[in-house]
């Protein structure tokens, strides 16, 4: 379950939803803190209040409880060092005493009551009488792996104050938060003892200004406060969240005041470490939507949404995003706990679970979710440079190959599981994405095993990623470049992933384009497509075509959904539309980070931000100008800040770069030649610590060390 430790009526760390979710069958987390400065002489008091949590209460879309046990338990120690070298141990055991105290109901996805007359004055306290209390039971010692917690805790980030209050109908207020996100509010309220006040949380509105709750499914998601009548109450729940801009409040005598509540942030500690802004106010929205939707996802495990009857950490959903999320936020230990949970999640044929933790019914084995086993790893080495990630997995990762190879007919991979989900007139044949993803999980098992110096297995698995290769060509490529299915998605996962003969790349490039152009010059790809669509078009050529697709605003684009109010990243391109209104309230979220992958390019590629190798040792700046005409960033790496800052004025273009200590960087400027550029108003020759590499693509290529230059050119 989940638990809140009191020492001496003061509550224990800031942190939340500990001791976070796992299998609780075969692994659980304890956490240590320093409690020095809160215990006195003479008697203490050790408390705790549980939850049921992840572990008894309701998870997922079945409204079923209990999926790990029934009841919740508390494993605790108090462990003390006196100043002559002596030490005491204090345990949980038979000598505890426990009751029921004023909250009434929690769950995650019901929402908690708190009835505030059944609080119990100083029950935490060490002259507390207790002997109305009932003895505890002592459980079965746990028979899992316990250890050390990995990740990072939930805490609160930040509040936010309501935009506005309205009354749609009479007795029913609705608060404005003025930003979808996920967490509590804290509740000030003043009333008689026994009054009930509700409150309920959606993302969207209906058209008469009251909440839309039916894409919450079987979540209640409501917070009641029952007051005491003592003045002003002031309250926020423990052990529940939900995801939210729209607050309903009832059971008030008169309206409330806006600072009736307040919000409460709530994510794992999961900090900020990169900045972006641009020329598009829209691109700029967007960017914001991206990382509110991973903050709002990024609690104890990446989810796919915080709202509705599910919150699982939904495979393919993390790996669509990991690049992504990398460039956001430090992800590193947060991933390292989730990639625990995956492995933990493998059955003993080698396939990765579609959810970690592991929840059945919900299948395994499904092409671009499980895959997620080996493209997490490889993807966390990338960016943080610690091969100790594929250390861990490697086993796991290469178990996943050999359940790929038994299941695959010829190579070829059955045509099962989502599909590019949630495509728009779109059909991407599954067989065709299994395949795919089979050759990519297999080339990077390949690379890990050279990185981990098993070049026999590195050898082995590159023969086989050229057998899959070649089995998808024969299988799914035309002789003039089309590939089955010919969908957006189809030719971006056979350009990206390299996996066209050299002679048929141009053939499918020019029936992406094709692809593209039947849907008036919008994109229609789903999860599986979306983030490698605009670096494909740019590596190929086409970054008019990409920057096309990200300054759209009409149906579907990422600009129509901010156009039309949203604040973090719809599940559906068609969540709501001008004409149809509400999807099918069955599978319609409005904060799910996967089509705010589009964030890796927007690093990558306008900012001009990336790796040139694992751990950004060796850096790329490679800002590429398009409908964007300027545009400002920063990313914290695990070496130091690196930071772009560029302009496009006419045809003069001004690039300041910063490139952190120890570290070398390759960056290119756009130029017509390279007698143009100047660094720091001088000519490039004259420059030490400066190197002209070569002319590439309307590029001048130069070498340099850490610094600050100012890099300006002239474009044709």
């Amino acid at each position: 379950g989940l638990y809140e430790l009191r020492i001496n009526g003061e509550r224990v760390g800031c942190d939340y939803f500990t001791p976070g979710w796992t299998d609780y069958n075969q692994r659980l987390y304890y956490y240590s803190y320093d409690v020095t400065g809160m215990i006195s002489s003479g008697d203490n008091a050790l408390g705790a209040i549980l939850a049921r949590g992840w572990y008894a209460g309701y998870i997922g879309s079945k409204r079923r409880k209990n999926f790990y046990g029934e009841s919740p338990r508390l494993l605790a120690q108090l462990e003390i060092e006196f100043a002559d070298g002596g030490t005491k141990t204090i345990v949980t055991d038979d000598s505890w005493k426990a009751c029921y105290g004023p909250i009434i109901e929690t769950d995650f996805l019901m929402g908690e009551t708190y009835d505030s007359r059944k609080e119990i004055p100083g029950w935490d306290k060490s002259d507390f009488d207790d002997s109305q209390w009932d003895k505890v039971t002592v459980a079965d010692k746990y028979k899992g792996i316990l250890q050390a917690y990995p990740g990072v805790t939930v805490q609160k980030i930040m509040e936010l104050q309501p935009k506005k209050v309205t009354e749609p109908k009479k007795g029913v207020y609705v608060f404005d938060m003025g930003q979808n996100f996920a967490g509590w509010v804290r509740l000030k309220a003043r009333g008689k003892a026994g009054e009930r006040i509700a409150l309920r949380f959606a993302e969207m509105l209906n058209p008469d200004g009251t909440v839309y709750t039916m894409n919450l499914r079987g979540a209640r998601c409501t917070d009641t406060y029952i007051l005491k009548g003592s003045g002003e109450e002031i309250w926020e729940p423990m052990f529940t969240y939900h995801g939210f801009r729209y607050v309903e409040m009832t059971g008030c005598d008169e309206k409330p005041n806006i600072d009736a509540i307040t919000g409460i942030v709530t994510h794992s500690n999961t900090p900020l470490v990169a900045s972006f802004e641009c020329s598009n106010p829209m691109v700029n929205q967007l960017y914001s939507n991206i990382v509110w939707s991973q903050r709002a996802n990024f609690i104890e495990i990446p989810t796919d949404c915080p709202q509705r009857d599910e919150r699982l950490g939904w495979t393919g959903d993390a790996q669509i995003f990991i690049r992504t999320a990398t460039y956001n936020m430090d992800v590193a230990a947060f991933f390292t706990k989730w990639l625990v949970d995956l492995e933990d999640g493998q059955s003993e044929a080698g396939a990765f679970p579609d959810v970690a933790p592991r929840k059945p019914p919900i299948g395994e084995g499904t092409a671009a979710w499980g895959d997620a086993g080996v493209i997490c790893p490889w993807m966390i080495y990338q960016v943080y440079g610690d091969k100790r990630v594929l250390e861990e997995h490697y086993d796991a990762m290469k178990k996943w190959i050999a359940f790929l190879q038994r299941r695959s007919r010829n190579l070829l991979c059955p045509a099962s599981g989502y599909g590019d989900w949630v495509s728009i007139a779109s059909d991407t044949p599954k067989d065709v994405i299994a395949t795919a993803y089979f050759a990519f999980s297999t080339d990077l098992v390949s690379k890990t095993a050279a990185v981990l110096g098993k070049q026999d297995e590195a050898r082995e698995y590159k023969e086989l990623y050229e057998k899959i290769k070649a089995a998808f060509n024969k299988a799914y490529v035309t002789d003039d470049g089309k590939i089955k299915g010919e969908t957006q998605t189809c030719y971006v996962l056979g350009l990206h992933l390299d996996l066209l003969p050299k002679e048929k790349r141009p053939l499918a490039t020019r029936h992406l384009i094709e692809a593209i152009k039947d849907k008036n010059w919008h994109l229609s790809t789903g999860f599986v497509g979306l983030s490698y669509l605009l670096p494909t078009l740019t590596e190929t050529g086409n970054l008019d075509i990409a920057y096309r697709l990200l300054m759209n605003d009409t149906f579907p684009s990422w600009g129509y959904s901010i156009k039309n109010g949203a604040t973090t990243i719809w599940e559906r391109w068609d969540g709501w539309t001008e004409d149809k209104g509400f999807q099918d309230p069955s599978m319609n979220s409005f904060n799910h980070y996967s089509f705010g992958a589009v964030g890796r390019w927007l690093f990558g590629t306008v900012a001009g931000i990336d790796t040139d190798g694992p751990g950004f040792r060796k850096i790329i700046i490679q800002p590429q100008p398009g409908e964007i005409t300027s545009a400002k960033a920063s990313y914290d790496s695990v070496n130091g800040e690196i930071a772009t800052d560029w302009v496009l004025e006419g045809n003069a273009f001004t690039l300041n770069v910063t490139i952190p200590a120890n570290t070398s960087a390759t960056v290119y400027v756009p130029a017509e030649h390279p007698e143009v550029v100047t660094e720091s108003g001088d000519k490039i020759a004259k420059v030490n610590g400066v190197e002209f590499l070569r002319m590439e693509n309307g590029h001048a290529v130069f070498a340099v060390g850490s610094g600050h230059y100012r890099f300006k050119s002239k474009l044709p």
